[in-house]
């Protein structure tokens, strides 16, 4: 490799997933080297305790001790690690930052997991996201589901507006959905809760002006994966799929009436995504219904590049 040709090493810490992706550039775009997700849950009950669970912090640890092993063995020259909601919320945060220290300074001398700010989230999703999709079909409203938060971001080149809402996957679960399979007065609940932080979102995002939604993130996937009925999971056939409401709403509908037991059992889904995609499901679910009536979109691109993707372009 050339020093033009360096390669960078990605992490995006998040609620539920650590993932790394190590790239090299090829042209104007990157090209993968290693790309893989593990679910550590760091966001286990911080919602209700305001602190990392031991156990959580634990299995992040032994994921990056991984992937720092990974980037040494391909020659990783920079790296950068972003850690999403549950980092922002914790009390004993300073715990995981001196733990990733410790970890990644073994890659790069001084390389530590940094909080992005909700607008730095949103312009790292959006980049990664819309990267390979026709210009034509913008302005894109990209969602960025996670665990203990969902993006909202409209652009075209570039960002016209984002809101980071305090609804996630994990967060949901935690909060409404605890019987398994979730009560009728629980699924209620939670799409109250869903509504309550899209309606700040929808202040400060104007969805109807957007031509196409684009979905990211594991949720999405999973949700992809099954309206096209994989029995296992693939992500070139999902990555830029195109979704319609219909199929959507059905397999959504469907996961949210499942126990975790019938949702383990379906081929592409992640033994870590079970118990909480009921509640991906319901965010999905309340975006299609606001994205439909004031937009008049009907289909969900799904995209395997996300914030990942871009928090490589951002140090390559």
């Amino acid at each position: 490799m050339g020093v033009n040709d360096r390669r960078v090493g990605a992490i995006d810490c998040g609620t539920n997933s650590i993932r790394l992706l190590i790239a090299e550039p090829d042209g104007a775009r990157l090209r993968d080297v290693h790309r893989e997700m593990r679910i550590v849950r760091l966001g286990q009950g911080v919602d209700a305790t305001g602190q990392f669970a031991p156990e959580a912090l634990a299995r992040t640890e032994a994921a990056l001790a991984d992937y720092v092993a990974l980037m040494i063995e391909h020659s990783v020259s920079a790296v950068r690690m972003v850690a999403t909601s549950a980092a922002r919320d914790a009390g004993n945060r300073d715990e995981f930052f001196s733990m990733t220290a410790r970890l990644l300074g073994k890659v790069v001398p001084g390389a530590v997991a940094e909080v992005i700010t909700g607008t730095e989230e949103a312009e790292l999703s959006f980049r990664g996201a819309v990267g390979e999709l026709d210009p034509a079909a913008a302005p894109f409203v990209v969602v960025d589901l996670g665990g203990g938060s969902t993006e909202l971001v409209l652009g075209t080149g570039a960002v016209q507006a984002s809101f980071s809402a305090d609804i996630g996957c994990v967060r949901l679960t935690e909060r409404c959905l605890h019987s398994d399979p979730p009560t009728a007065e629980e699924i209620a609940d939670a799409r109250a809760v869903v509504r309550a932080g899209l309606a700040q979102a929808l202040e400060v995002v104007p969805v109807n002006e957007a031509r196409t939604w684009v979905g990211v993130a594991g949720t999405m996937t999973t949700l992809s994966a099954l309206a096209q009925n994989m029995t296992e999971y693939d992500p070139e056939q999902i990555h830029l799929s195109r979704i319609g409401f219909d199929g959507l709403l059905r397999v959504c509908d469907e996961l949210i009436g499942m126990t975790k037991e019938q949702r383990l059992a379906l081929g592409p889904m992640h033994h870590g995504r079970a118990d909480v995609i009921g509640g991906g499901a319901v965010i999905v679910e309340e975006l299609a219904a606001v994205l439909a009536d004031r937009a008049g979109i009907d289909q969900l691109v799904v995209s395997e590049h996300d914030i990942l993707d871009g928090i490589a372009l951002s140090i390559s």
